[in-house]
């Protein structure tokens, strides 16, 4: 079967995160600058190959103040670690419309394995004769295992973060001649 290449669609794609505050509600945010691309045998997405680089410069939380401070050394190091990488390594198929991929995912020059949940949900025809993709991606990781261990502890006990940060996207790829 010939290869299929695929490149993300930015206008129809987002990459997002939450993470406990104050141990009693989440602060979310994204990232606006990301990019993926994906090798499949024909139109099967259960052998893709997939690599995603990220700028963590671009997170937006809606607050700018936090935003630079999550720029900083504290958190991602943008000056001196400008991309974060995702490589697949393995697809594992749940049922005709979930998978888990496996890959290894690079903060800060630490590489850690990951696992993401994908809903594939479906192929579809643009006006314009694209073929398009559409998938939703959901995980779990552990901050400080790449080295983010910022936090601060509270009078009340407890502390401003929470380790988890859930992973949330929606990403369309469009097919490539």
């Amino acid at each position: 079967m010939a290869t299929t290449k695929w490149s993300l669609d930015p206008t129809h794609s987002e990459l997002g995160f939450k993470i406990k505050h104050l141990m009693i509600s989440n602060v979310t945010g994204k990232f606006t600058e990301f990019e993926a691309e994906a090798e499949t045998d024909g139109d099967d997405f259960t052998n893709a190959k997939v690599v995603a680089n990220i700028n963590p410069a671009s997170i937006d939380t809606s607050n700018e103040q936090r935003d630079e401070h999550l720029r900083n050394a504290d958190f991602f190091a943008t000056d001196t670690h400008p991309n974060m990488k995702f490589v697949s390594t393995k697809v594992e198929k749940v049922d005709d419309e979930t998978f888990h991929l496996f890959g290894d995912l690079t903060i800060k020059d630490t590489t850690k394995p990951v696992k993401l949940s994908v809903e594939n949900n479906g192929i579809a025809t643009d006006p314009w004769g694209n073929v398009k993709a559409g998938f939703s991606i959901s995980g779990k990781i552990n901050r400080k295992d790449w080295g983010i261990n910022y936090n601060a502890a509270l009078e009340t006990g407890g502390v401003m973060l929470g380790e988890e940060l859930k992973i949330q996207g929606e990403v369309q790829l469009v097919k490539q001649a």
